[in-house]
């Protein structure tokens, strides 16, 4: 998948519950979702869900774990698609 196709889809599963919007219009690959855009734990649980459902795929534990930034989250995508 394209990184701008995945960064669009990812920026709209994040948009409910971002908390800074200013970083959101900004959003990149280089984005922390919990400095930048003051997404709290409960809600990245949320967002994890969605991207599960979004693209398909099964998350584990340690990819959950890492999943702290747009980069980090495209990395892992990209690897649960190409198996």
């Amino acid at each position: 998948m394209e990184n701008e196709e995945l960064i669009s889809k990812l920026k709209a599963i994040v948009s409910p519950y971002v908390q800074d919007n200013e970083d959101f219009e900004n959003l990149s690959k280089d984005t922390d979702f919990v400095k930048d855009l003051k997404i709290n734990s409960a809600n990245l649980v949320d967002i994890i869900l969605d991207i599960e459902d979004e693209f398909d795929i099964r998350l584990e534990n340690e990819d959950m774990e890492k999943m702290l930034d747009v980069k980090a989250a495209m990395e892992i995508v990209n690897e649960k698609l190409a198996n």
